[in-house]
């Protein structure tokens, strides 16, 4: 009888091992610290540039912050110039967010979850075309989108800004996939055998499973509208109707003599961040990690 010996690898010395789970670790760790920073400093220095004159803020280290009253003149200025025409922006980007988003979430959603549940003549190139134009750089459609507006005089008005927003092909995207995957077909059949129009089903039941996605879709097309710089400035040219991206584009580049109001329009991008924030915060308990799950578990 022959014995067969086998080699066992010895184990490495748990200090070694401890050691090496350390360093993978810490790459991770560091990278996310950079990007952390990366997006935070800049917040942080339109925080202290909120606090310094336009002087101060050429004549002092960038996170140095000064303690003369700066914020409240800054704010002052800001709210009383040229009449209050800075809360006209506000509000008009209240608009053009919030109504723009809102209706990009119906029509997303409603589009979404029709090419997600629903197979007609179409419907598969369809959305190989929606597809085909996540791809395409929104920036290169304003101009068209201005032309084709001016031929029906709809320029220079609240719905030259709404009205491109409504369709977004990623929200669209976004939509259709999440249905898929979440809205079970075993509860729409047992809807319709109960007798539900497909309106009523798809308000009752497909828009509650889609809930998820449309908070994401409306937080996206949110910020997107809110951030938005081209669209409006190819379609307006009356200052009361420009949203803040606009307005406070103007004031750093006055003409006539007058200096860039640089610190006036850093206390106003420091209050466009706020409902971004406020957004954020009160939206993000409404997301759901696990966007594979279905309306029927198992």
């Amino acid at each position: 009888m022959t014995a067969v010996a086998t080699a066992v690898r010895p184990a490495p010395p748990a200090g070694r091992a401890s050691a090496h789970r350390s360093r993978t670790n810490l790459i991770p760790t560091v990278i996310l610290l950079i990007g952390a920073l990366y997006c935070v400093l800049p917040v942080v220095w339109i925080l202290i540039a909120s606090t310094k004159t336009n002087g101060e803020l050429f004549s002092t280290p960038p996170f140095e912050p000064t303690f003369h009253g700066g914020f409240v003149t800054n704010m002052r200025a800001l709210f009383t110039y040229d009449n209050g025409i800075f809360t006209r922006w506000a509000v008009n980007s209240v608009i053009y967010a919030v109504g723009g988003a809102a209706l990009s979430t119906i029509v997303c959603g409603a589009a979404g979850y029709a090419l997600g549940k629903y197979r007609f003549p179409g419907s598969v190139m369809l959305f190989r075309l929606i597809v085909a134009a996540v791809l395409l750089p929104q920036i290169m459609l304003a101009i068209p989108q201005f032309l084709l507006l001016a031929k029906f005089g709809m320029t220079n008005n609240y719905a030259a800004v709404l009205l491109p927003q409504l369709v977004s092909p990623f929200a669209i995207y976004l939509c259709k996939i999440y249905a898929e995957a979440s809205v079970n077909d075993e509860v729409l059949e047992a809807a319709r055998v109960d007798g539900a129009t497909e309106w009523r089903i798809f308000v009752s039941i497909g828009a509650r499973l889609l809930s998820p996605a449309l908070v994401t879709v409306f937080l996206l097309q949110f910020i997107g509208i809110w951030n938005n710089f081209l669209l409006p400035y190819v379609m307006l040219n009356r200052d009361q109707l420009f949203p803040l991206t606009e307005g406070l584009y103007g004031l750093l580049i006055i003409t006539g003599g007058q200096a860039a109001q640089y610190s006036i329009v850093i206390a106003g991008v420091l209050v466009s961040i706020v409902p971004l924030a406020i957004l954020f915060l009160s939206l993000q308990r409404y997301w759901r990690v696990d966007l594979l799950s279905g309306g029927v578990k198992a």
